[in-house]
């Protein structure tokens, strides 16, 4: 397949009077896992909406794999999707369950499912109506990675997971990447997003704020840099490019922060002699907070 595994082109959806999607155009390649964030109401879940062809946009167009979205019949055979809140047949079992999901879907890589059943610690003989949350995310979960479709999309995966199953989930996402399948990754868990994804997209009430790598997003963000030195402090620090906020913090100690390469900081610190130097990236999170942060409260 040539096409983008998944292609949004000025989707909009209005609900009346609420804009709920403005506008939103993304291109996601085949292969790639790709991060969705936005705090509630941003429209996320609209969006998954749309490119499910569960509801129809205002204007715009969707397409997975080259197939309009709204032709769910042909779309759905290219995708598996975990919603937030899983639902369950509640008198099957989870064995059941996976047996269904096999036999309708796109095809399923029953090794892979059984082993995928015991790294996630899932009881497939207890009916569904007795699974907790977590339960009911892990089964959705296995029937997804186990399936052969190239497109997965996932919506608050992990909400249900405790830190170990996490850990299960990112190694899944990793593999899913490896075999050649896409990863459309819907969070709010930022350290997850930052662990598995190699691009993202922030969202915000209703607008796309930024798509970018983790690299570049990290990058339109100031580091950190703490500095220990013996003797004279660095000169002319505060005019160097991409230096600002020079403050002491201590006998023999500066910080400030750094926007952009390293290497003009670093020329100049070469003039003091320095004992430490130590550099802070911003987590996803915080550059999350940078952009909703007004908004927050915070």
């Amino acid at each position: 397949m040539n096409d983008p595994a998944l292609r949004a082109v000025h989707l909009t959806k209005r609900y009346g009077r609420v804009t709920a999607l403005d506008d939103l155009s993304l291109d996601v390649p085949a292969g790639e896992v790709f991060g969705f964030l936005g705090p509630n109401g941003a429209g996320k879940s609209t969006t998954i909406r749309m490119l499910l062809g569960l509801a129809r946009p205002t204007s715009g167009r969707a397409w997975i794999f080259g197939t309009d979205a709204t032709d769910v019949a042909r779309a759905h055979r290219l995708l598996a999707y975990v919603p937030a809140d899983v639902a369950l047949w509640p008198h099957l079992t989870g064995a059941e369950i996976l047996h269904l999901q096999a036999s309708t879907g796109p095809g399923t890589d029953l090794a892979y499912r059984d082993e995928l059943v015991e790294r996630f610690a899932l009881d497939t003989a207890k009916p569904a109506r007795t699974y907790s949350t977590g339960n009911r995310q892990k089964v959705a979960l296995v029937a997804a990675f186990a399936t052969r479709a190239p497109l997965l999309v996932l919506d608050e995966p992990t909400s249900g997971l405790d830190p170990l199953m996490e850990r299960e989930f990112r190694t899944a996402v990793r593999q899913a990447r490896d075999r050649g399948q896409t990863v459309f990754l819907s969070s709010h868990q930022l350290d997850e997003v930052e662990a598995v994804c190699d691009r993202v997209a922030i969202l915000r009430a209703g607008q796309l704020v930024e798509i970018a790598s983790m690299e570049q997003l990290r990058g339109l963000r100031r580091a950190e840099v703490t500095v220990s030195y013996t003797g004279a402090p660095p000169p002319g620090l505060g005019e160097v490019p991409g230096v600002e906020s020079v403050e002491q913090v201590g006998e023999g100690r500066l910080r400030f922060s750094l926007v952009g390469a390293p290497a003009p900081a670093l020329r100049a610190l070469a003039a003091a002699d320095v004992r430490a130097l130590a550099i802070r990236e911003p987590s996803l999170e915080e550059i999350f907070l940078d952009y909703y942060g007004t908004a927050a409260g915070r």
